[in-house]
């Protein structure tokens, strides 16, 4: 796919990845809009790159969904690319049953149901433009689960499945469907683990990650994998109750609270 000349919307772009997309693809001459949850944070990035355009949406909140999709075709009609990167990853011990249903689905809601909606909402749209693409953004977890963080590993498969039949459904169509799928980067998301919970785990800079996402879009990867998530992908085929077992050792110290 062509990297100049398209009119790209970007969810969670106000941070972490969702905003070094926006930052590298509006170098390349793109139009670029980005959403975010908290209009504070998404007025501090306009005043840094006053050429982005901004959005308050919640991406797990169908409402918001509808509004951004009226909103954004009426402001830019020629909106031809659409990145799911909105997403939150949470440390969760599932023996702490306190959390009330609502707080328990915020990850499902936010990081699948919101690729979901947003294809539905936007999909007529984009199918008809010459040339367009959707980027879902799921991660080296949906190979091997992060058993820390069950629910978060558990959208990011969904993502990964609905993203793979989303692609073979719009084969005949001028949608190409991409998907990204990061590594552990060093972004705001790490803040919810202590050191000890990433021990042995090196993450790849931001910046470095979305070089190569850029680069596989170029290059029509559907399919994206930087850094260590081939590693994953390939240890989930060869090896799965090893890789399991690496990636489950900060459980102990979760149970170790459980009272």
């Amino acid at each position: 796919m062509k990297l100049t000349d398209n009119t790209i919307l970007i969810t969670g772009g106000s941070n972490g990845i969702g905003l070094e997309l926006a930052k590298q693809l509006l170098s390349l001459g793109n139009t670029v809009i980005i959403t975010g949850r908290t209009q504070s944070r998404l007025d501090e990035v306009k005043k840094k790159y006053p050429a982005l355009h901004i959005f308050q949406s919640d991406a797990g909140k169908a409402s918001d969904i509808k509004s951004l999709y009226d909103n954004v075709t009426k402001q830019f009609p020629e909106l031809n690319m659409l990145i799911n990167n909105a997403g939150i990853m949470r440390k969760l011990n599932l023996h702490e049953t306190s959390m009330d249903l609502e707080n328990i689905n915020e990850e499902i809601a936010i990081n699948l149901s919101g690729p979901v909606w947003m294809v539905n909402q936007f999909l007529n749209h984009l199918k008809s433009k010459k040339q367009a693409a959707i980027m879902n953004v799921s991660s080296g977890l949906a190979y091997v689960p992060f058993a820390i963080s069950p629910v978060y590993s558990a959208t990011k498969a969904g993502v990964h499945f609905y993203t793979q039949t989303l692609r073979i459904q719009l084969k005949n169509t001028n949608v190409v469907v991409f998907e990204l799928m990061p590594p552990l980067t060093n972004t705001d998301l790490q803040n919810a683990f202590s050191p000890e919970d990433m021990k042995g785990v090196v993450s790849m800079e931001v910046d470095k990650m979305v070089q190569v996402a850029i680069k596989g879009i170029g290059n029509d990867t559907l399919e994206i994998r930087p850094g260590q998530s081939n590693m994953l992908r390939i240890m989930s085929r060869v090896a799965p109750q090893f890789i399991l077992k690496q990636l489950s050792r900060p459980v102990d110290n979760l149970l170790a609270q459980v009272k």
